[in-house]
């Protein structure tokens, strides 16, 4: 039959579903399911990237990582000039000169700090000069005013001068092309003055990283109210590791208390995506019926929990939250859980983010006072107080006990004694590795 005056069928077109984002593969884990420390670690760090360079003014730029090598432009100095208050003078004028029988030469006139002149100094002359102002062609000394009677027309040199004596040369201290400072070093006060003084003004360099502190639970209270029974606690973590954070160079936004309920964590989270490059969070991270926050959290984004074989900080939480795949660091609730799980992974996070190296601390070897016990099969982590004697060598001793709500002993700590899961003790006298949280003088 002719398919005349019919339609005909259309081919079906079918359009796939794109695949819905997921985390990278996890590290491997060992026969219970944890993961190594490191393994962890680096994880997070390949979830997180630098954040974009920016121009800043170099006062701003204090404590950011520059993003190029900075080269100067300039001599510095940028021309012979005086180191002293006194006379410039050709210094063969002055040879024999001495208090009993002192040199005259006639005072031709004064140069102050920035003037200039091209006119030279004539022999058997002097020219008063300030600190900082341009030496006269032709003279090849200064004399300082303690050396002389600070004449005005004519002055009496009791000293002889040497050649070179008390004129800095122009590029002594820095050399036009030299580089001041190369990309990855972080700007301290004195390269703002070292970038000042060759003319620079700004800077490329990577912003704060924004860092969002929140804590959860409903035990907890502000510091500053009053407890309305025995069983609530002062929130310490969201002020401990939000110093923590600012102390790396963060711009941090201490959110405060969310109690144990799912929507109020959602709205906090929610709320504060739209200012921050990095969440931290602690607690609710566990086992436990309360633990809301890994029960939540999938909701809001891309969430990965797991156990560390740490101790303390076995449970850890990692997600990219919202839109913008915001990272987020899910911490333990116990207050030093949370800081030794700051300092094994969060630390080196906002350090990446920033640029900045080492993202470590860094790891030296000091002597135990005393025996040291340790859990097998999880790197532990003791707070310890790290002494040097007067021949440099290094002791530790373990401040407090290994629970992970001694707060006090986290606060006298200098250092954390780090012991290798294969290690279940060190004695004393026996070298065990550290990580310095203070510079010990």
């Amino acid at each position: 039959m002719p398919l005349f005056g019919r339609k005909k069928k259309e081919p079906e077109v079918v359009v796939a579903e794109p695949e819905a984002p997921q985390l990278p593969p996890p590290p491997p884990t060992d026969e219970r399911g944890w993961r190594s420390m490191e393994d962890h670690r680096d994880y997070l760090l390949d979830q997180v990237h630098q954040l974009p360079a920016f121009g800043q003014q170099i006062l701003d730029a204090l404590d950011l990582s520059i993003c190029e090598d900075i080269e100067s432009d300039v001599d510095l100095p940028g021309f012979d000039n005086s180191a002293m208050d006194g006379y410039a003078v050709h210094f063969g004028d002055t040879l024999g000169a001495t208090e009993d029988a002192p040199v005259t030469l006639a005072v031709m006139g004064e140069i102050a700090a920035g003037d200039w002149s091209e006119e030279p100094l004539p022999p058997g002359t002097a020219i008063k000069i300030m600190t900082g102002a341009p030496i006269p062609p032709g003279a090849d000394a200064v004399v300082p005013y303690e050396a002389t009677d600070r004449g005005t027309e004519d002055v009496l040199v009791f000293a002889a001068a040497r050649e070179g004596q008390h004129i800095r040369r122009r590029g002594e201290d820095v050399s036009a092309g030299d580089v001041m400072m190369r990309s990855g070093a972080r700007v301290g006060a004195r390269d703002v003055g070292l970038l000042a003084a060759i003319g620079v003004d700004k800077v490329m360099v990577r912003p704060r990283p924004r860092v969002v502190v929140l804590a959860t639970g409903s035990e907890l209270v502000e510091p500053g109210l009053a407890l309305s029974n025995p069983a609530q606690l002062y929130d310490s973590n969201s002020y401990l590791l939000a110093a923590a954070a600012r102390a790396e160079g963060a711009q941090v936004f201490r959110v405060g208390l969310v109690g144990d309920d799912a929507e109020a964590i959602k709205q906090a989270i929610s709320d504060q995506l739209v200012r921050a490059d990095l969440i931290i969070t602690t607690g609710g991270v566990s086992q436990g019926d309360y633990d809301v926050v890994k029960a939540v959290m999938p909701e809001l984004g891309l969430t990965d929990f797991c156990e560390v074989a740490m101790q303390p900080g076995k449970p850890q939480g990692f997600g990219l939250i919202g839109e913008d795949r915001v990272p987020m660091i899910m911490l333990p609730g116990n207050p030093v859980s949370a800081y030794i799980s700051f300092e094994a992974f969060v630390r080196p996070v906002i350090r990446k983010m920033m640029g900045v190296e080492p993202l470590f601390r860094p790891q030296v070897r000091a002597i135990a006072t005393h025996l040291l016990r340790s859990v097998p099969g999880k790197k532990q982590f003791a707070r310890g107080l790290v002494t040097t004697d007067p021949a440099g060598r290094r002791s530790v001793t373990a401040v407090g006990g290994h629970g992970s709500h001694l707060v006090s002993s986290m606060a006298r700590a200098n250092a954390l004694i780090v012991m290798d899961p294969d290690v279940d003790h060190v004695p004393a006298g026996s070298h065990v590795p550290v990580w310095m949280l203070d510079e010990v003088s």
